[in-house]
């Protein structure tokens, strides 16, 4: 039977400090962030043996300056490979195996209100398109629809962007990543076209938030939210606007650094931090209900 390799803090921290020099998308609070991880390490704060305790710990002081939640180092269980990126993509694969390709439920509740959830992920689009264009081309049909991202942790902007080509009648200016420095900036616009049929963007939609959702999901839910093509009922969200990459800085450790921020052409900011505000603000368990009662009023006026 193999032993174990005894972890060392040191490495990690070494090189997550690093990273986070040479590429958090906020240089001042990456050099504020990487002295603090090495004063930490000095005191003894890190000296740990297991993996797990230490990603708790250092993610903890990650994000402790600003909060950004997207900045942290994440313990995988299985050995991770080296290629930036390759564990979070390796944990999201396993994910959309088991979860009908990111689209858990399509159902066609009273009155021709359809629910359409996507859980846990908004995987990449080239993983996703096809379930997900599947589930929208069915929920066309319905006189309103609820999207329900109450327990979507995230995912990949593209995917937003797909989704959103399926519930407006043009092609729309939907976000603006700013890179790290400034020079370099993307837009994220709606599909001109998407296969299969549109919902549109004129019969009456709802989104349904809780408190757990994060990152890209929100995106979705604040891109919709400022069009004024939705209406958001639930929980305000967690509040993750930075879109990261991911380096694997131990067999089973991987610090997430994000790269870009996000400005919405709407409101001119994001939801980092503050989440996106419901609408209709009530308990995440309570929002289909909510969301089903206003979708029938409208429908009846």
């Amino acid at each position: 039977m193999t032993t174990p390799t005894k972890l060392r803090p040191a490495p990690v921290i070494d090189e997550t400090a690093r990273l986070l020099t040479e590429h958090y998308v906020f240089p001042e609070i990456a050099e504020q962030l990487a002295h603090l991880l090495r004063r930490r390490l000095a005191e003894g704060a890190y000296d740990v043996d297991d993996a797990e305790g230490l990603a708790r710990l250092v993610t903890a002081d990650l994000q402790s300056v600003n909060g950004d939640r997207h900045l942290r180092l994440k313990h995988h269980a299985d050995p991770a490979t080296p290629q930036q990126g390759a564990a979070t993509q390796a944990s999201m694969r396993r994910e959309f195996d088991t979860s009908l390709g990111g689209v858990p439920r399509v159902e066609l509740l009273g009155g021709g209100v359809a629910v359409l959830e996507l859980a846990p992920m908004l995987f990449p689009l080239e993983w996703v398109a096809e379930p997900l264009s599947a589930a929208l081309t069915l929920a066309s049909r319905a006189q309103a629809l609820i999207l329900d991202l109450r327990a979507n942790r995230g995912g990949d902007p593209d995917t937003v962007a797909f989704v959103c080509g399926y519930l407006l009648d043009e092609r729309t200016h939907l976000n603006t990543m700013y890179w790290r420095g400034g020079a370099r900036k993307e837009q994220s616009w709606s599909l001109p076209y998407v296969p299969g049929a549109c919902f549109g963007g004129s019969k009456p939609l709802y989104v349904l938030s809780s408190n757990s959702t994060f990152s890209a999901a929100e995106e979705l839910a604040y891109d919709l939210q400022q069009l004024g093509r939705a209406v958001v009922v639930g929980e305000r969200t967690r509040g993750g606007a930075h879109p990261c990459d991911g380096w694997t800085v131990h067999p089973h450790l991987e610090v997430t650094v994000p790269v870009g921020r996000a400005v919405n052409p709407v409101s001119g900011t994001n939801w980092e931090g503050a989440g996106v505000q419901p609408d209709v603000p009530c308990a995440a368990v309570d929002s289909l209900d909510h969301a089903h009662t206003l979708a029938l009023a409208r429908l009846a006026g």
